[in-house]
């Protein structure tokens, strides 16, 4: 099961849009909050396994069928992301000005990672969040301030940073032109 988790989120959204459901009716059928199943949705988190066995009963599926829809690696040493398959991801509704694609996600051994490509525009607004990830942040384009708790770094093209993503966190373009950067989350 260790291979499924980053893909857990992709899947439940996939069967809930099929079920034509929302997640206000997922999140009270499985005895959650909606912010809970978004998180999951959105790869933030990961949910317990009981939490888990909850979404998928309320998904109205099987546990097999549940997973047998989720991607395999099939014993290849190599795992291909292709473009067709990346996906623009729905965050926060209160969100203006963020765009995130979805690029790759796998779980390897303890460790899962997921990336994604971030555009954030200028005059962009959301308040801070928190991620069951540390994250990797590689400015590709612009200039963005990212706040990290009390503390706020100015970043340019081609500069990182790296935190644990369970401080409040959020990155503010104040500049006039897109700040686009490769965001990578690692899940220990």
């Amino acid at each position: 099961m260790n291979n499924y988790l980053i893909g857990i989120g992709k899947r439940i959204k996939e069967i809930r849009k099929e079920k034509s459901k929302n997640i206000s009716d997922i999140a009270t059928l499985a005895e959650v909050s909606n912010g809970l199943i978004s998180r999951i949705e959105n790869g933030r988190t990961i949910p317990s396994l009981p939490v888990l066995l909850n979404i998928i009963k309320a998904l109205e599926v099987e546990v097999t069928d549940f997973f047998s829809g989720m991607p395999e690696t099939n014993g290849d040493t190599f795992i291909v992301s292709r473009a067709g398959d990346n996906n623009v991801i729905e965050k926060e509704d209160d969100a203006v000005g963020f765009s995130y694609k979805y690029i790759f996600g796998k779980q390897l051994s303890s460790m899962g990672f997921e990336s994604v490509l971030l555009e954030v525009a200028p005059g962009s607004k959301r308040d801070t969040v928190v991620t069951d990830a540390f994250e990797y942040k590689y400015i590709l384009s612009g200039t963005c301030s990212y706040i990290i708790g009390d503390s706020e770094v100015e970043l340019q093209e081609g500069d990182a940073i790296f935190f644990d993503g369970r401080i409040p966190h959020v990155p503010v373009n104040r500049g006039d032109t897109p700040s686009k950067m490769l965001v990578m989350y690692f899940f220990i």
